[in-house]
């Protein structure tokens, strides 16, 4: 073998997963068909999950220093959501895909991994052992394991001949990165009474401390061929159209049509062939869910590699990143095609839609729909099922934070291993024999037992006779 695990796709799924390879010990060969990192932002909003994860890494705050990243309020489908600002110990801030991409990249080159670029992927050929990759320049790849993290035009999704079911796009929209002037500086969603409407977010600052924005257009007859190339008098008559005057633009930084397609891989895994982030799910971005997903997708499949790398993998883990995260994105899609639809992109202004959001916006005034929505839009509320760890409320959600005395409890996932919280020192002596892949700390800490996996789930909780079989269940036999 050359590598134990062949990445293919140097966005934000692939770089992620690459790390948590590396936190795993396992050899990482991560390619790029591009020559150069791209410098358009596909994505800017990172959920309050997401930001918790890589700051279960240590990821955070170094990332968060490399500039202005505004902290925003949650919406669906335009309608804010004011309540669920203070949710969480994360808020959902504004994170241009590109800074996201660049500091990963930074983070593991400073590891000793890099990657290769300029490497498009021709052929892919599985057997029992692993995978023989090919490339357009003869280069030659044999790995234990391949992840597609290639994108929506999935290179290996399409040699696999994966299924790829769903609905291909039925209207486009603008998305552009903006400098504007004018007094709708905030997050916004805007329409006119013709049904024109515009949404705005920030994206922190450039290089000169200015602020850039993040800005969608649609309405009647603003759905043209993907193929057609943006203009500046486009975006400037469509700012026009919802904000009238009080809206210019300053420069456009990059400017391109998105479609409304979902689709959804009805496998994740082929053998040692696993697909990730957008060669896995394609949707309308909305709610900034796409570029969160995919990250998520890395970090419940990277740990699950590294155990069958390393041998102690149960039969049965590696098919559980299927069973966890394809209903994660599926469930994704739903929501977003329920906010296109309020949305109402095409600026129908139809009165039966207009009825049904007036309605929904009413809805979301009360406290509970908007933390039920701001559970579905954070990533907070995604619970995985946790075979035989009984009805603890806490199993299968993400951890809470623990305050542990000398450290707390996100602090200890920094090494990418499994954590018991034992406050009581009850079960020192049934730990022992997983320590090569569990910590076990807390120790006299005020704080509720629990097992966390490497990606920060709850894998039990609450009943001692299930600490065992939880043990086994996701770090396997014990040593």
């Amino acid at each position: 073998m050359d590598t134990d695990v062949l990445i293919v796709g140097a966005g934000p799924t692939g770089l992620t997963l690459a790390n948590e390879l590396r936190l795993a010990a396992v050899s990482t060969v991560l390619v790029d068909k591009l020559p150069q990192r791209s410098m358009l932002s596909k994505a800017g909003g990172v959920q309050s999950r997401t930001q918790e994860a890589f700051d279960q890494r240590g990821l955070l705050e170094p990332l968060l220093a490399l500039g202005n990243h505004p902290v925003g309020t949650a919406h669906f489908a335009g309608i804010a959501l004011p309540l669920t600002r203070d949710r969480h110990r994360h808020p959902w801030r504004s994170i241009p895909q590109v800074v996201i991409e660049g500091f990963l990249e930074q983070h593991l080159a400073a590891q000793g991994i890099q990657m290769r670029r300029d490497h498009e992927l021709t052929g892919i050929a599985q057997d029992v052992d692993g995978i023989t990759a090919t490339f357009a320049d003869s280069d030659v790849v044999r790995s234990r394991y391949l992840v597609a993290a290639d994108g929506g035009h999935s290179t290996v999704r399409s040699l696999l001949r994966a299924e790829f079911p769903g609905r291909a796009g039925t209207l486009t929209t603008v998305a552009a990165d903006v400098r504007l002037s004018g007094d709708d500086q905030a997050m916004t969603h805007a329409r006119s009474e013709d049904g024109h409407w515009a949404m705005v977010f920030p994206l922190g600052t450039d290089p000169q401390g200015r602020p850039l924005r993040r800005l969608s257009l649609g309405g009647p007859g603003r759905s043209l061929p993907r193929e057609a190339p943006v203009t500046e008098d486009e975006i400037r008559e469509g700012l026009r159209a919802v904000f009238g005057s009080r809206v210019k633009l300053l420069e456009v930084r990059y400017a391109r049509r998105i479609t409304n397609a979902a689709r959804q891989a009805a496998r994740y895994r082929h053998g040692r062939v696993f697909l990730a982030g957008d060669a896995a799910h394609v949707h309308l971005p909305i709610g900034a869910q796409g570029m969160n997903t995919g990250i998520q997708d890395a970090l419940n499949l990277g740990w699950k590699l590294g155990a069958a790398v390393h041998g102690w993998a149960p039969e049965h883990l590696l098919d559980t990143y299927h069973a966890e995260r394809h209903p994660v994105a599926a469930a994704v899609l739903r929501n977003v095609q329920a906010q296109s639809l309020l949305m109402d992109q095409e600026g129908t202004r139809d009165p039966d839609l207009m009825a049904v959001k007036e309605l929904f916006a009413a809805l979301t005034r009360l406290r509970d729909v908007q933390y039920h929505l701001d559970d579905t839009l954070s990533g907070m509320g995604i619970r995985y099922p946790m075979p035989g760890a009984g009805e603890h409320p806490l199993v299968g959600l993400p951890s809470p934070d623990l305050d542990l005395g000398p450290v707390r409890s996100h602090e200890l996932l920094r090494r990418g291993r499994g954590v018991l919280i034992d406050p009581a020192d009850r079960f020192a002596e049934v730990a022992a024999t997983w320590e090569d892949r569990v910590d076990r700390a807390g120790q006299g800490a005020d704080a509720e037992p629990m097992l966390i996996r490497p990606d920060g789930y709850v894998c039990w909780a609450g009943d001692p006779d299930a600490l065992e079989p939880a043990l086994g269940h996701w770090f396997g036999e014990p040593r």
